[in-house]
């Protein structure tokens, strides 16, 4: 790839910035009989009344033995959105960079930088849902910092073209950030398996899909030791509380449920897809690698608002780049699966 220079990235303010030290980072010795009047906590014990770990340790250990990614390459946030929004912060100068998205994709991109006031060059997919690299390369400039790539994609539910995403990281002289939150349910590798390859690549993965864990708001990041020790600067001191934490290393410490659960997905996905395919206004069935399916269908805005009435709430996705009259159906159970095309039949 073309010469890479983080630190001409990262924005100046943030490159001056001392981060904040909690007492919990000041102490990192084995807790067992210690008298802890350090950090202003109430000291009745209930289970929660001392600061949660603030760097996560006990189950960024357990992530990288999973993964087979150092600890120290590996930053954990409220939900992929703050993961996503550290990014924005570190790399970003408001009301003068910019990034580039490919639409149709994750509404948070778009979302998060007109919160940080950077500008979103939008270069929409090309009708197979693939990057268009060279109208992407042609838009960048020297203010460009981020680029967007979601794969599997979200809501076309397909996987990049790994071909198309090395030529973007060998071609892009800013942060790529591969959004891998439904990785689990492709057939394709995640990127992780190349990610010391290229020194301007961000990960991102969540435990609210394959691991079922949607309500805990846990993200997790995958990059350079460098990249993840900006981030480190900037992110809340205790920004992943100990509730989070516990549920999140029983569930990484279960994989064989979370397997089974994938594969029972996987397993439904196949069964709609094929039911989906005698549903008389489905003209179109979008091949996925995702925990859902993207249909065309004849009328978006009617079907949805049949569904509704019938007690099944799809995604309508009609107002998308790419997606007009496109429904975004989640592969749920067996049995929702089984009421979703009953009424679908009905209709």
């Amino acid at each position: 790839m073309k010469t890479f220079n983080l630190n001409s990235l990262v924005r100046p303010v943030i490159m001056s910035i001392k981060p904040y030290s909690s007492a919990r980072d000041e102490f990192q010795g084995i807790p067992d009989d210690m008298v802890f009047v350090d950090a202003n906590e109430n000291p009745f014990n209930n289970g929660l009344n001392r600061y949660p770990d603030p760097q996560q340790r006990e189950l960024k250990q357990r992530l990288s033995e999973i993964k087979n990614i150092p600890v120290n390459q590996i930053l954990l946030g409220n939900g992929s959105d703050e993961v996503l929004d550290l990014i924005f912060r570190a790399f970003c100068e408001p009301n003068q960079d910019n990034i580039i998205t490919l639409p149709p994709t994750y509404g948070m991109y778009s979302v998060l930088a007109g919160l940080n006031a950077v500008k979103n060059m939008e270069i929409e997919l090309d009708t197979n849902f693939q990057p268009q690299v060279d109208a992407i390369l042609k838009t960048v400039n020297s203010q460009t910092k981020l680029l967007f790539l979601c794969s599997p994609n979200n809501p076309t539910a397909n996987s990049i073209n790994a071909n198309l995403i090395e030529n973007l990281l060998n071609e892009f002289n800013g942060i790529v950030v591969i959004d891998e939150a439904y990785i689990d349910f492709s057939k394709d590798d995640s990127w992780l398996s190349r990610l010391n390859e290229f020194p301007n690549l961000i990960i991102s993965q969540t435990l609210s899909k394959a691991y079922g864990l949607a309500g805990i708001r846990l993200g997790i990041c995958y990059a350079s030791e460098e990249i993840i020790t900006i981030l480190n600067k900037i992110k809340p001191p205790y920004n992943i509380n100990q509730l989070t934490q516990s549920e999140a290393l029983k569930r990484v410490n279960d994989l064989k449920v979370v397997k089974n659960e994938v594969s029972q997905i996987l397993t439904e996905r196949k069964k709609l897809k094929s039911e989906l395919q005698n549903i008389n206004f489905v003209s179109t069935i979008y091949e996925s690698d995702a925990n859902f399916i993207l249909v065309k269908v004849d009328d978006a805005n009617l079907r949805y608002d049949q569904l509704i009435k019938q007690g099944i709430v799809v995604r309508n996705r009609t107002t998308q780049p790419l997606c007009e009259n496109c429904l975004r159906i989640t592969v749920g159970t067996g049995e929702e699966n089984d009421e979703l095309i009953e009424v679908l039949k009905g209709l």
